[in-house]
């Protein structure tokens, strides 16, 4: 097959299929067999032949010149040196060409023995754990088994036991007899040496009795022997007869059945080399017919091990495989210029871990084939072929199976060059390196639209630079792109006149990473500004999780019009003011929007309440309409947060002018809010205002919010705060001496042993939270109206809360540590005080494992993303209705964090819903439960509903629109084709890394 022939081929696919090679297919892939582990000569610099990067194998290292340099030029090309047998041709085949090792020894591929399910676990029917013991050469496996053998060995160890018994018997018999004569003897010569009748009677007996003692001594020690020899024979016997095909035997096992002659009628094998052997035998047509059949007889956990093990057969033949290609004899080799080596400055070399595991491979290889070829006891081989195994192992994946000695560094495998985010496929493959594109910080602007972002002029230029190309040669300014290069170059004011008009409308997407739900990625149009930052509204940040502390952000050009279609209908921040996983409105104002919303609806003297005048109201100014009110505040006879009455809509009305200026930016619907308007407020306006107006409505007052926000905390003097605003109140010392006298008075108590310990702990623990409590209340009381840290605090919009303030100017309280123990001793002092050192120590160890949890926790909320997206992505609404009449039951008594409304909003209705007093019917089935209907349910007191829910829905493949209910994002019924699945990973996933 010529080269372009091939090329054809590989451009012109449909489908990958990865499949298992053979032996000799890896041979086909060789060009020649690796036998040395040397690379490269570190005096010539030039690759050692049939070494890692020999040039016979592998190409030459220079184009057109062979190894030697007997053949240069391209005039030689294709010819093979007769003198270094290198093949003259470019230097890239370095890329392509592969080599191969073959292997002394057969060694099983890790993927296919390791990991969950194991492959050859399931082809062989041995367990992991056996399969394991058998590839590492610590357990034997039985090949064959002869049954007629097998009979005569069980027959022999029976007879040997008799023999053995046999033996004793005899020799108690002898020692018996042996007793007996030397008792006989003692006896004569005692009755010749002792004459005194009496003295030799007591000689004798004593002899008698010691004569017996030995007997029965012996006769114990018998039946010990017995016993003992019963029980061995009796283990022999059980593990010969439990002795069968493919059947496990430890080394001592086969070492006892050896030393008792009954080792003949088997036969055992260790290693990758029996296991292939019992591959070879395998029948896979009749193992699945088996299979089945088995399948349909069985239950239970047989019944799922059967399934998967035909799974596994079944794939094998409907692909045409053998598994004998799970275990290797033939190693292939990688191209060398895909772990290559290179040489660092100071004649060091920097090389790829591919290498070493090659090297190591190749050594073991031959040392293995030399022991061999020497005829090296058996023990030496097998711990050679189990190092070898374990050498292939760590090339082919490290992670697998750990090496059990201490290594300095892991070395990079096969596997995890293609595992991972930084793995081939992650990172090279499905990794983009787009054009039209660039990053930059971002800083507020709050000049901006909802749907504008401040894009700097040169950025803009460089990334729009085809665009701008192009029209400067339609307009005739340049004839050609050369010159329309230089025309840009030099920056004319037409290059900008027609960047400002590309740019118009043509919107570019704006990307944070870690992006973590479709928020994460929106469309804006640009507007061109000076500077090298990028700007953004201040309200779409939430949905970025961005702030401006130094944040960067991408920016991407979307090219077709069928692009830029798709930004505009929607991902423009007014398609995306919803947050996905609740349905929420997310771009909200806060920050200084909601404290400059706060103080221009708060009142000047808060003495003055409005429900409480503390003077008469005729001293209050009295306007007839809104605008004479705003006309007296500009021409400065009012203030701006000063009580006055107004007449609005056919009602006197006791406001301030800033209320007014607020409610002027409100729809005619929303009027008239004559109260504190805090970050809630705003939300709840918002979330009104989407139920009533189209998303530009709601986008238009989000920015007067915006507006109105900053203009009016400028106004309130640029609300700033130091550390002497936070007032320590001075009751405080008192009230913690009282606090002291009750924990003394705790401990007397435990003293004199009328409380226990855990009670001790418990009071002592009330005391301090109560008097924490109490102080931080006083604290905040103290306050005064016009306090700008109050004032943050009550505006809603910013992180601080009272706890902050509590930390800051009364007291600290009680800390946990690490382990989530409370520490008993409190921290008395307030930031603002400082604290002791003590007190300082024991607050450490909290906080800094606070820091370090958020820092290791992010990575495991992104991964947690990532896996169940991986579970989830094939749950898209298929179809409108499934038809199905099951649903889940939702009770209001549940006791829940989520409240009853919250869960049932949106669902469709399962059962008709019944009023329990008259019996009629409330709503129907397949019915949703919009916020009316849900307002019908509490009206009604209904307790409990039974919905559609995914966890019931009949459709085959993904989901249905009806069990799935409302799409939260659009606060519409769900579309078909909504990729729900991934809507609910990331909804679940992107709080995750917010909570670290």
């Amino acid at each position: 097959m010529d080269k372009g022939e091939n090329l054809v081929n590989i451009i012109d696919f449909k489908g990958l299929r990865i499949a298992l090679a053979s032996p000799e297919t890896i041979k086909s892939w060789s060009h020649g067999e690796i036998l040395k582990p040397e690379t490269i000569n570190y005096r010539t610099l030039k690759p050692e032949k049939d070494g890692l990067f020999c040039e016979r194998i592998f190409g030459p290292t220079k184009d057109w010149e062979c190894y030697c340099g007997k053949y240069k030029r391209i005039r030689y090309r294709g010819i093979i040196c007769d003198k270094c047998g290198v093949e003259v041709t470019q230097s890239k085949v370095r890329r392509e060409r592969m080599g191969h090792i073959n292997l002394a020894s057969p060694v099983a591929h890790v993927w296919f023995f390791k990991g969950a399910p194991s492959k050859l676990s399931l082809l062989t029917d041995l367990t992991p754990r056996a399969l394991e013991n058998i590839i590492y050469f610590a357990s034997y496996l039985v090949l064959e088994v002869d049954e007629e053998e097998k009979k005569k060995a069980l027959k022999q160890l029976g007879e040997e036991q008799e023999g053995r018994k046999k033996e004793l018997a005899v020799q108690f018999e002898k020692s018996k007899k042996e007793t007996e004569k030397s008792l006989l003897k003692e006896i004569r010569q005692t009755k010749t040496k002792i004459k005194n009748r009496e003295q030799q009677d007591l000689t004798i007996a004593e002899l008698r009795l010691r004569a017996r003692q030995q007997e029965t001594a012996v006769g114990e020690e018998l039946r010990a022997e017995q016993t003992r020899i019963e029980e061995i024979y009796q283990t022999l016997q059980a593990l010969v007869r439990g002795l069968k095909r493919l059947s496990l035997l430890s080394e001592d096992e086969f070492l006892k059945l050896k030393e008792h002659g009954v080792s003949s009628f088997f036969k055992v094998g260790m290693g990758a080399e029996a296991l292939l052997e019992v591959i070879e035998k395998l029948d896979l047509d009749r193992l699945a017919a088996s299979l089945r059949e088995e399948i349909q007889k069985t239950s239970g956990q047989r019944h799922i091990k059967a399934t998967k093990r035909l799974r596994v057969i079944d794939g094998l033949r409907k692909a045409g495989l053998s598994p004998v290609f799970m275990i290797l004899t033939v190693l292939p080799v990688l191209p060398p210029d895909l772990r290559p080596m290179v040489q660092l400055t100071g004649g060091r070399f920097a090389t790829s871990d591919l290498n070493d595991l090659y090297r190591r491979v190749i050594n073991r290889n031959n040392r293995l084939k030399h022991l061999i070829d020497l005829g090296a006891p058996e023990i030496i081989l097998r711990n050679e072929k189990r190092m070898l195994q374990e050498a292939v192992d760590s090339l082919i994946d490290a992670t697998q199976r750990p090496s059990a000695r201490p290594v300095v560094q892991i070395l990079r495998s096969l596997s995890d060059m293609l595992r991972g985010k930084q793995g081939r496929f992650r990172q090279n493959l499905l990794g983009k390196r787009v054009d039209y594109s660039g990053r930059s910080v971002i800083v507020v602007g709050p000049e901006l639209n909802l749907t504008q972002c401040g894009l700097p002029k040169e950025m803009a230029l460089e990334m729009f630079k085809p665009f701008v190309l192009r029209e400067l040669i339609t307009r005739g300014l340049a004839p050609n792109v050369k010159s329309a290069k230089n025309v840009l170059e030099r920056r004319l004011p037409e290059v900008f006149d027609i960047l400002e008009e590309i740019t118009r409308e043509h919107p570019v997407l704006l990307n944070r990473a870690p992006t973590l739900h479709k928020l994460g990625i929106q469309a804006f149009y640009p507007v061109l500004i000076e500077g090298s930052a990028i700007r953004i509204h201040p309200c779409v940040c939430a949905g970025y999780n961005a702030d401006f502390d130094g944040d960067q952000m991408a920016v991407h050009i979307p090219i077709s019009s069928a692009a830029c279609g798709e930004a505009k209908d929607l991902m423009l921040p007014i398609h995306n003011l919803l947050k996905p996983a609740d349905g929420s409105p997310i771009t909200l104002p806060n920050k200084e929007m909601a404290l400059g919303c706060y103080w221009l609806t708060s009142l000047e003297d808060e003495s003055l309440p409005e429900d409480k005048q503390s003077f008469s109201s005729n001293r209050l100014e009295i306007f007839s309409d809104e605008a004479s009110a705003i006309l007296a505040y500009q021409s400065k006879r009012i203030g701006l947060r000063q009580l006055i009455k107004v007449r609005i809509e056919g009602k006197i009305i006791k406001t301030s002018v800033g209320r007014i200026l607020f409610n002027e930016i409100l729809p005619r619907e929303l009027r008239f809010v004559n109260d504190y308007v805090r970050a809630g407020t705003l939300k709840a306006l918002t979330t009104r205002a989407l139920e009533l107006y189209p998303p530009s409505e709601v986008a238009a007052l989000v920015d007067a919010f915006k507006d109105l926000g900053f203009w009016a905390a400028t106004l309130a003097g640029g609300v700033s705060f130091s550390v002497l605003d936070c007032e320590v109140i001075p009751e405080k010392p008192a009230m913690i001496a009282q606090a002291e006298t009750r924990i003394s008075q705790i401990e007397s108590n435990f003293r004199q042993g009328l409380i226990t310990n855990e009670e001790k702990r418990r009071l002592s623990n009330e005391t301090w939270l109560g008097v924490t409590e109490e102080i931080a209340d006083k604290t905040w009381a103290h306050l005064e109206a016009e306090n700008p840290v109050k004032m943050i605090i009550e505006s809603g919009g910013a992180r601080a809360s009272k706890d902050q303030l509590k930390q800051l100017a009364a007291m600290r309280g009680l800390v946990v540590d690490p382990l989530g123990k409370i520490v008993e001793l409190p921290t008395k002092a307030n930031f603002r005080e400082g604290l002791s050192i003590f007190e300082y120590v024991t607050s450490t160890r909290g906080s800094r494992k606070g820091l370090t949890d958020s820092a290791l926790k992010t990575a495991d909320a992104g991964y947690l993303t990532r896996r169940l997206v991986d579970v989830s992505h094939d749950a898209i609404i298929r179809l409108e209705d499934c038809g199905t009449k099951e649903g889940i039951e939702i009770w209001r008594s549940d006791r829940r964090q989520t409240p009853f409304a919250s869960r049932a909003l949106g669902r469709i209705l399962a059962q008709k819903i019944i009023d329990p007093k008259t019996k009629k019917v409330l709503l129907k089935e397949r019915q949703e439960l919009t916020e009316e209907n849900i307002g019908l349910l509490d009206k009604y007191g209904i307790e409990k509903v039974v919905i559609r829910s995914p966890l019931t829905c009949g459709a085959k493949y993904g989901l249905c629109a009806a069990c799935y209910g409302r799409d939260f994002g659009t606060r519409k019924k769900v579309e078909i084709g909504t990729p729900v699945g991934i809507l609910a990973a990331q909804s679940i996933g992107e709080p995750g890394t917010q909570l670290t």
